[in-house]
């Protein structure tokens, strides 16, 4: 089927939707599922809850979460997204990522889907235009190409020595192979030479490790993608064996013991995504609502972590972190 076909199909069911206007129907309990590409313990749901009890939507009163987990296994994404549309669900989020919510677009055209933390929603054709998504899916883009660059400023100025930094990608997903193209850009720029480390699947690590050890960077760099992620207690732990200083994508990284971080702020995501949720249970429909970019970013330093690296940490990026682990 052609995209134009397959839009105009979409936008048909789209119309035909029932208008969900929660006030209309008291006792009503909303079922709202979370698809999650690893742990849905792993997200800040506590932020999505209060924000909902803030809007008088409260768990176990009047709305229910039904979750299913990846565990870091995207080819279960699908399945598991199946398996939400069969318990009869009023709305979909995908907590993290791109591959969960292509999965959420395969299962059902119709249950309105609110993905969270999408790199680039209209390249990966999950919708036409940010400013009216079209079909049954809006939410909330990363913004994440256009950091991958500044994590490479950020490390070389946290340790000015850097000239040769390696990177994990997998030339497989989309996204890591664009962010990586970004990475050598701004390398380029700042006369840093990049290897690339093949990191496909969890038992590439393994390889990856090894090319690390025997020919040891200045740097590592770590995108934002869905196997690194699952694994970042093992990266972490290289890293610090190996006195490696290394940058990531997300702060649960440094929370496990990595040395920075530089990302999106998570509970942003989850603040807009229940006011979203409200919005359509209130009758809003997806194409209602714009494919917001992210506005809120966080610098995670672990200066714990930099003294076992033997790392100063110069005082004005220092000054410049939002959170900073003792």
């Amino acid at each position: 089927m052609r995209r134009r076909e397959f839009i105009t199909l979409v936008g048909g069911a789209a119309a035909a939707w029932p208008v969900v206007a929660r006030a209309q129907q008291p006792g009503r309990i909303w079922r709202i599922g979370l698809l999650c590409p690893t742990r849905c313990v792993d997200a800040p749901l506590d932020t999505l809850r209060q924000t909902l009890r803030g809007l008088s939507l409260v768990d176990q009163e009047n709305i229910a979460f039904v979750y299913r987990e990846a565990e870091g296994d995207v080819a279960r994404l699908p399945g598991l997204a199946s398996e939400l549309i069969e318990q009869k669900i009023d709305i979909m989020l995908t907590a993290w990522g791109t591959a969960a919510a292509l999965a959420a677009q395969r299962a059902s055209t119709t249950i309105p889907v609110i993905a969270i933390g999408v790199g680039d929603p209209v390249a990966a054709g999950l919708v036409n235009s940010l400013a009216r998504p079209d079909g049954n899916i809006t939410g909330f883009s990363t913004l994440a190409l256009t950091l991958e660059g500044k994590r490479l400023e950020l490390i070389k100025e946290f340790n000015p020595i850097t000239k040769r930094a390696a990177v994990l990608w997998d030339p497989d997903n989309p996204y890591s192979s664009l962010a990586t193209r970004q990475i050598e850009n701004a390398a380029g720029v700042l006369s840093i030479h990049i290897v690339r480390l093949r990191v496909a699947e969890r038992a590439d690590l393994d390889h990856a490790f090894a090319a690390l050890a025997a020919d040891r960077p200045d740097a590592l760099l770590v995108p934002a993608y869905l196997a690194l992620v699952a694994d970042r207690e093992r990266i972490v732990d290289f890293a610090a064996a190996h006195r490696l200083p290394a940058i990531y994508s997300q702060d649960e990284f440094v929370h496990v013991g990595g040395l920075m971080s530089y990302g999106v702020a998570q509970d942003w995501f989850y603040w807009r995504a229940a006011t979203y949720v409200d919005k359509i249970l209130k009758g809003a429909r997806p194409t209602d609502l714009p494919f917001e970019q992210a506005t809120k970013f966080k610098l995670v330093i672990n200066l714990k972590t930099a003294r076992v690296l033997g790392l100063a940490v110069p005082p004005t990026l220092l000054a410049r972190a939002d959170e900073v682990i003792e």
